[in-house]
């Protein structure tokens, strides 16, 4: 069976969570066969059998692929990890090439998520899929939930700022600001240009965007483009995002906001961007911002309704 797009997923230790990333593909309302490519890594659970056992429920909808691996303690991370399962991708897709979709394996996306992106990709294009916390959990943890809507409001504030000064004629407003593991999108063509994804333990899906844009792939977020992910904080990635739940737990116990950079820092680095954009282009300002130390967090993170 001929497939133009491949759902790729890194999964250690997923016993838990696997089928339900695996029920919500085999709802989704695109009108053709999709292939999923599952690297089962350093796993000491039932994540493979589980995965294949949700994915005969499906009815056909997709064709799931798994591959087993066990990386050498230097190289267990999510760097080989989904490097691994993209690769799969890639072979899914054989000559012809089309659409790789990675996502994580404690993700459950809305039923026209795939059919999103196929509809948001171009040759060329890297689509970043917004990240909401799974609603189904907010009742057990009310307070993360309570967090994430003030950063919402924090990043629409950044996001307004940089379209303001430093616009994209690929990515305009209204868009969101996620680029993350757990829904992105790119060509196989864009993605072999690229490299593939880094060998590095943390940070690799950011990493194969800069190596993408750097390869010619243009940035895009549309809103059209969501996944919903689990809002556990113990997760599998070292620096993930489950981390910076445990964080906000952390600072709501002791009473606190976290900090986060000024606004007026966000405005002087889309000035930055800007003028250093008509320089050396799209790419040279990847290179040079990579090489930028990270803002300083001195500020208390607004309240929602704040000025």
């Amino acid at each position: 069976m001929t497939v133009e797009v491949c759902v790729c997923i890194p999964a250690r230790n997923e016993a838990d969570r696997i089928a339900t990333l695996i029920d919500a593909l085999a709802t989704q309302d695109i009108d053709r066969p999709f292939g999923v490519a599952l690297c089962v890594n350093n796993s000491s659970d039932d994540t493979g059998r589980i995965a294949q056992h949700a994915a005969a429920r499906a009815d056909g909808r997709f064709t799931l692929t798994q591959v087993a691996c066990q990386f050498e303690p230097s190289l267990a991370h999510a760097g080989s990890a989904r490097r691994a399962a993209m690769q799969l991708g890639v072979e899914i897709l054989g000559r012809a090439g089309g659409l790789l979709i990675s996502t994580d394996a404690d993700c459950r996306p809305p039923a026209d998520w795939v059919a999103a992106n196929l509809a948001a990709s171009a040759p060329d294009r890297i689509v970043g899929g917004r990240i909401e916390l799974d609603e189904d959990e907010a009742e057990e943890c009310p307070e993360i939930f309570a967090f994430r809507r003030h950063f919402d409001a924090y990043w629409r504030r950044v996001r307004a700022i940089e379209d303001r000064i430093d616009p994209s004629p690929w990515d305009p407003a209204p868009r969101h600001g996620d680029h993350t593991g757990a829904s992105l999108a790119l060509s196989v063509d864009l993605y072999r240009r690229s490299g593939g994804v880094p060998l590095q333990p943390s940070g690799e899906d950011r990493a194969l965007v800069e190596a993408a844009i750097a390869a010619g792939g243009k940035l895009v977020h549309p809103q059209t483009v969501w996944t919903r992910t689990s809002a556990r904080t113990t997760g599998r990635a070292t620096g993930g995002m489950a981390e910076d739940l445990q964080r906000w737990i952390d600072a709501e116990a002791r009473g606190e906001l976290p900090n986060v950079p000024h606004f007026d820092h966000w405005e002087a680095r889309a000035m930055w961007r800007r003028d250093l954009r008509k320089d050396r282009g799209t790419t040279g300002l990847v290179e040079a911002e990579r090489l930028l130390p990270p803002m300083p967090c001195d500020m208390t993170l607004p309240m929602i309704g704040s000025s």
